[in-house]
């Protein structure tokens, strides 16, 4: 069992920065494939970045590449979403996800989903 927990969500200029965590419990952290996910209302999820287990594979969503950077310390137990030059169309509900295993975009294929944490970019 995995509980996640996000935080570092906030309302931003457009342009802006923000970083994101995602904390999880347990001991085996680093066996666990990362996502971070968002939804905005009206819309579907969208996947938005993913590491692996040991951190030396990245994958980004269309609209983020270039601008996101996920990373993962694994003795803290940690997963981070750097969040560059954002748009009003980051505008959402953040969440990260976590699978054993690799790591895959199909967000439907993580067991464990943190609350999530809201990104408002104001234009």
């Amino acid at each position: 069992q995995v509980q996640l927990v996000e935080s570092g969500g906030g309302l931003v200029q457009t342009g802006g920065s923000l970083r994101l965590s995602c904390a999880a419990s347990g001991r085996t952290f680093s066996t666990y494939a990362m996502i971070w996910f968002r939804q905005a209302p009206g819309k579907e999820r969208e996947f938005v970045a993913g590491i692996s287990a040991s951190g030396g594979v990245t994958y980004y969503g269309a609209s983020v590449k270039g601008r996101f950077t996920i990373s993962r310390d694994n003795a803290k137990g940690t997963v981070y979403l750097q969040m560059n030059t954002l748009k009003p169309e980051d505008t959402a509900v953040y969440h990260c996800a976590a699978r054993q295993g690799s790591i895959v975009t199909v967000i439907d294929h993580y067991d464990y989903w943190g609350q999530g944490t809201q990104v408002t970019v104001s234009s």
